[in-house]
């Protein structure tokens, strides 16, 4: 029985077909360092009885006739109990978004250079790997965002987000100007280069570059965070995560997007009004076994180096 300890409440983990682990999802950022490292880790499966399922661009970076099981990148949530992520953090926020409704955990491995998210190293990999089948591993539930965009009164686009829901102008907008309102309540008029909507997990993202806080992952927490505003006592606010946040394009401006994840974007109009409020579904990223979140902030942000 594969027992797991987690954040928050419920033995989820225990319920998932008896807490066995029989298949693994790996998808992998196309790379040249990715392939050894790939087939390291499909041998160290098989020796163990547990059948990998690839993409299949992952699979694609073996060659052709490789024999393993593949599907498209969709598809692999459904066929498996946990997902390893060979990449940096903008893979994983990509496979973020296929997990959406699916109880399956992540587990990401850096093949970057910072990542926040995908925190295990790649010396790490395998013997964190060994106390994921023992169950000697701890959940990190992270809170996500669910964004709709609308037009007239109609729902033009949405989409859920682990990072942040971001406003910003193409590089001939001029400076944007967005109504804000928490829980029907104005807050105010930001005229800036744009606005970031971020969570606890996007906090070290776009946020933190535009001078935002750091927030603890599980705070119940987002921030609004103006980017470059005109207005210098403009600054990040810090409200609960359980509002919901309204953004309206009030002034006629070419070229504004709103940007999900920093993956996916709709262009905006005047009027146009972003709605944004906790996702009712979590994240679960498996962390690495012996470290913390202040011991990755320390590393990532190289806090302590001398100069």
């Amino acid at each position: 029985m594969l027992l797991a300890r987690r954040r928050g409440t419920g033995a989820w983990w225990a319920d998932r077909k008896g807490g066995s682990v029989n298949k693994i999802g790996i998808i992998a950022k196309p790379r040249p360092d990715a392939k050894p490292l790939l087939e390291d880790l499909l041998k160290w499966l098989e020796a163990r009885g547990i059948e990998p399922v690839l993409d299949l661009d992952t699979g694609a970076i073996l060659g052709a006739g490789s024999g393993y099981n593949t599907c498209i990148k969709s598809s692999v949530p459904e066929m498996v109990d946990l997902i390893v992520v060979l990449g940096g953090d903008g893979t994983l926020l990509s496979v973020a978004r296929l997990v959406e409704g699916k109880d399956v955990p992540i587990l990401g491995v850096n093949l970057g250079s910072l990542g926040f998210l995908t925190e295990v190293t790649v010396a790490e990999l395998f013997p964190v790997l060994e106390e994921v089948l023992a169950g000697n591993f701890t959940v990190s539930e992270r809170v996500r965002l669910h964004c709709q965009v609308h037009r007239q009164g109609e729902r033009i686009a949405q989409a859920v987000v682990l990072n942040d829901v971001v406003i910003n102008k193409g590089a001939l907008a001029r400076i944007i100007e967005m109504e804000t309102y928490v829980d029907g309540i104005y807050v105010n008029t930001f005229r800036a280069d744009g606005l970031i909507i971020a969570t606890p997990t996007g906090s070290t993202a776009y946020s933190l570059a535009a001078g935002g806080p750091i927030l603890y992952p599980n705070l119940e927490a987002l921030i609004i965070n103006p980017i470059c505003p005109f207005t210098l006592t403009n600054r990040p606010l810090v409200i609960p995560d359980s509002v919901k946040i309204q953004v309206i394009l009030i002034k006629e401006n070419e070229d504004v997007l709103v940007t999900l994840d920093g993956q996916v974007g709709v262009a905006l109009r005047y009027r146009d009004v972003i709605e944004i409020r906790k996702s009712e579904t979590r994240l679960r990223l498996i962390e690495c076994p012996g470290k913390n979140y202040f011991e990755i902030l320390r590393t990532k942000l190289k806090w302590g180096d001398a100069p």
